[in-house]
């Protein structure tokens, strides 16, 4: 059965997130195409991941045998975290931005997901999964726009996924969502609306492709 690994970390709920919007079409058709498969849904908004510590970091550069029962316990979490990565035919994660970067609750899943020599290192173990990206943001960092030098979500996830990860990164970019409700921005609206549409769209159709390649 397939499994669809669903990571969504906006802090508005999903009538009130541009993200969230995306992801749940995206889910929608991945089980219309896997009606018997399996969802790992982590919202890591309403159940957020411990920041990564000494203790956590610690155990994963050491021998389990010699882990204290506190390293233990904060390993144990690392561990599922990577297996529901290793389990996982494709990934979608929802990563809008949030004062130029990433929400501080992904960027926690990710460390503590981080484990050298395991997910990432010369073989990582979820090496070639597709990743689906959904960037959302208020405005618009397109290349040539004035915001451009200041777009630090895709940079860096495509860093991250791809160079640490070995994933098969694809990103969808829903723009200009802050156009509704900022009067300064009023006249982008239709802009606004159609990269929403655009990005619906995008979902739907790279669930459907993910799905199939993962029947094939």
């Amino acid at each position: 059965m397939a499994t669809l690994l669903l990571i969504d970390s906006s802090v508005f709920p999903e009538g009130a997130s541009a993200s969230r919007a995306v992801t749940t079409a995206f889910r929608r058709t991945w089980e219309e195409q896997h009606p018997g498969g399996t969802v790992i849904h982590r919202d890591l908004a309403a159940d957020p991941l411990p920041h990564l510590d000494a203790v956590a970091a610690s155990a994963g550069f050491s021998d389990p045998a010699t882990h204290t029962p506190e390293q233990q316990a904060a390993f144990a979490l690392r561990t599922k975290l990577a297996e529901e990565i290793e389990q996982a035919d494709a990934i979608v994660i929802a990563a809008p931005m949030y004062n130029f970067t990433i929400p501080s609750t992904l960027k926690a899943w990710l460390d503590q997901a981080i484990i050298m020599g395991r997910t990432t290192g010369d073989t990582p173990s979820a090496k070639g999964t597709p990743v689906v990206v959904v960037a959302s943001r208020g405005g618009s960092y397109a290349p040539g726009t004035p915001r451009e030098p200041f777009e630090y979500v895709q940079n860096y996830l495509e860093a991250v996924l791809s160079g640490g990860f070995g994933f098969e990164v694809d990103f969808i970019v829903p723009e200009l969502t802050m156009a509704p409700s900022n009067p300064a921005m009023a006249e982008l609206i239709p802009l606004f609306e159609a990269s929403r549409e655009k990005a619906q769209e995008e979902a739907v159709t790279k669930a459907k492709e993910l799905a199939e390649r993962v029947s094939a």
